[in-house]
């Protein structure tokens, strides 16, 4: 059963930056797709950025491109996603999330899309 351990959220101010981690284990990133999706308070669930298995297809949200970027290690079985110029609009629960399947390009962006989510971890912008 493939786990997924989210961290690396905080509070820090606009214009700083976080790392946020996706440790996997019961099963390899090289098999998996994965994206990060985060939820304000009273909002919806909103798709931040995903991965292909093929590791060189990458989809980010308009809102964030240019400041976030997904990446993975093999090595250490880790999704990251950095966040970089921070707003106070980017304050959310972020989580990762994963599946076996292939998804389409359209698709990595649809939360159904994932059969394996983290714990979430708290982003909070704010001076």
């Amino acid at each position: 059963q493939v786990r997924l351990v989210d961290s690396g959220g905080g509070l820090v101010q606009p214009g700083g930056s976080l790392r946020l981690s996706c440790a996997v284990s019961g099963g390899t990133l090289s098999t998996l797709a994965m994206a990060w999706f985060r939820q304000a308070p009273g909002k919806e669930r909103e798709f931040v950025a995903g991965i292909k298995r093929s590791f060189s297809a990458t989809h980010t949200r308009d809102s964030v491109k240019g400041r976030f970027a997904i990446s993975r290690d093999r090595g250490t079985n880790t999704g990251y996603l950095q966040m970089n110029n921070l707003k106070p609009e980017d304050t959310a629960v972020y989580y990762c999330a994963a599946t076996s399947g292939s998804p389409i390009s359209s698709s990595l962006g649809v939360a159904s899309t994932y059969d394996y989510w983290g714990q979430g971890t708290q982003v909070t912008v704010s001076s």
